[in-house]
């Protein structure tokens, strides 16, 4: 399973690595809605809210729905502007003017991804101009919840006022937290953004992508990013560009931005490398499948305790030499085992190192 982004005839001075203070703004939100997703912020997450004004805290809430399953695409309004070359702008203002520019039809679309689940990577028409579509969206948003049944009518009845909403949502938010956590981030991403480019200009897009993180690979042979993901989905750069956004407070989240008719974005965690490379979703679920037979379980009930043969996996399991060669197989493919040879017996074990792992590669997976 991976997210695929097509970049044949995508010229090098296409590819931009900029920081974006707009999505800095949305991943801070999220981390603020869902602190379970970055336990390295919880301190940070509760001081904020703490000291966070009850209006604005009632204000955050009303649709927190546009950044608390991962934050919406309009917070990246730059990649949806006509030419999908724009930039991210220098500051917060700067880039909700970006936001203004997005047509009604756009910022609609966008905003209902989370409040209804319309489609997102095809193209189709707008809520705004078909009826049917309308009806459905609302019908979407109502079994969502009042709150984004609300937010939908709203929205579809008056766009420019959830514009202005939005906009000065933001603003008030920039006031209250964020303009101090930007003050503090900004160079750690420009420095980032500095590496990166000077990568992609030395030693080309596969070293650049190789440093944002082990789950992004080029496929130059077909021509594609390839992004590691828990599920499918597909996009181009066609005749636009292709941006890399850093952020600070990101982990573990590698978000790709692949909405129809948008400039592809990568939003990756930027500073310190990530720990292990991540586990592919493929091995993911190997060791999920592995682990998931009953005999297989209680193979690894003996296994986490000693090494054993499978002549003496047979016995106490009653069962024949090349049945439970077929399970070793399976856990063997997985990577939970571990074997070595002692004369003529080759002994297997359980990594339990591995196996414990699993819990937080499975999230970290899920997340990603």
């Amino acid at each position: 399973m991976s997210v695929r982004i097509d970049i044949t005839g995508l010229r090098p001075e296409r590819i931009a690595v900029v920081p974006s203070p707009l999505a800095e703004l949305g991943m801070a939100l999220h981390a603020l809605s869902e602190p379970g997703h970055h336990p390295g912020l919880q301190g940070w997450a509760t001081g904020v809210t703490a000291r966070l004004d009850p209006h604005l805290a009632d204000r955050m809430c009303e649709a927190d729905f546009l950044w608390r399953t991962t934050f919406s695409d309009l917070f990246m309004p730059y990649a949806g502007i006509p030419g999908r070359d724009t930039l991210p702008g220098a500051g917060l203002a700067e880039e909700l003017d970006l936001l203004d520019r997005l047509s009604d039809e756009q910022f609609v679309d966008a905003a209902l991804e989370f409040t209804c689940a319309l489609p997102y990577g095809t193209g189709g028409v707008s809520a705004l101009t078909d009826a049917s579509v309308r009806r459905r969206a609302l019908e979407l948003a109502a079994a969502r919840g009042p709150r984004q049944l609300r937010f939908g009518e709203r929205l579809l009845a008056d766009p420019p006022r959830i514009r202005e909403w939005l906009r000065r949502f933001a603003l008030d938010c920039d006031e209250a937290f964020f303009a101090q956590i930007w003050a503090r981030v900004r160079h750690q991403l420009a420095a980032d953004a500095r590496h990166k480019t000077e990568l992609l200009r030395r030693k080309g897009l596969a070293e650049a992508l190789a440093a944002v993180s082990a789950a992004v690979t080029l496929d130059e042979a077909a021509g594609q990013i390839v992004v590691d993901k828990l599920g499918e989905s597909r996009s181009s750069t066609g005749d636009g560009g292709l941006l890399l956004v850093p952020t600070s407070l990101g982990r573990p989240h590698l978000l790709v931005l692949h909405r129809y008719g948008w400039q592809p974005v990568l939003h990756y965690p930027a500073g310190s490398p990530e720990p292990d490379a991540p586990t592919s979703v493929e091995q993911l679920t190997l060791r999920m499948t592995a682990l998931s037979h009953p005999v297989r379980m209680r193979i690894c009930r003996h296994l986490a305790r000693s090494a054993y043969t499978t002549g003496e996996l047979a016995q106490a399991h009653g069962m024949t030499a090349p049945e439970i060669s077929r399970h070793l197989g399976v856990l063997k493919k997985a990577g939970l085992l571990t074997t070595r040879r002692r004369g003529r017996y080759v002994l297997h074990q359980l990594d339990v190192t591995v196996v414990a792992r699993l819990g937080s590669d499975f999230l970290e997976g899920i997340l990603r």
